[in-house]
């Protein structure tokens, strides 16, 4: 079965950090655009980074801009989101999913791939 799985949430203090892994079951995320997504209770799911096959290419929302960093290390088939100066807003299931395109912006559509998500709360 071909899946992306996260990992890495965790109840958090403010101002504190966490970083969420995002691997892939049954196939290699090297050739995979892969965005990160969060969906907060009551709200809707919205799109908050994204980084491309190789890297080059990075990509947030304003939300985030500033204290979220994407990375991946495709040795480790594995994509990174390092969260830093989290706050209670931030408190959300976080997901990553993964879609074959050389997009040069951020897409937050037509992802193949979805992920069960890791939930975040970041409370004192």
């Amino acid at each position: 079965q071909l899946q992306v799985v996260e990992s890495g949430g965790g109840l958090v203090q403010p101002g504190g950090s966490l970083r969420l892994s995002c691997t892939a079951s049954g196939f290699t995320l090297d050739s995979y655009y892969i965005g990160w997504f969060r969906q907060a209770p009551g709200k809707e799911r919205e799109g908050v980074s994204c980084i491309s096959s190789s890297g080059v290419m990075t990509g947030y929302s304003d939300s985030v801009k500033g204290r979220f960093t994407v990375s991946r290390d495709n040795a480790k088939n594995t994509v990174y989101l390092q969260i830093n100066s989290l706050k209670p807003e931030d408190t959300a299931v976080y997901y990553c999913a993964a879609v074959r395109t050389n997009a040069r912006q951020c897409r937050w559509t037509g992802y193949d791939y979805w992920g069960q998500g890791t939930q975040v709360t970041v409370s004192s």
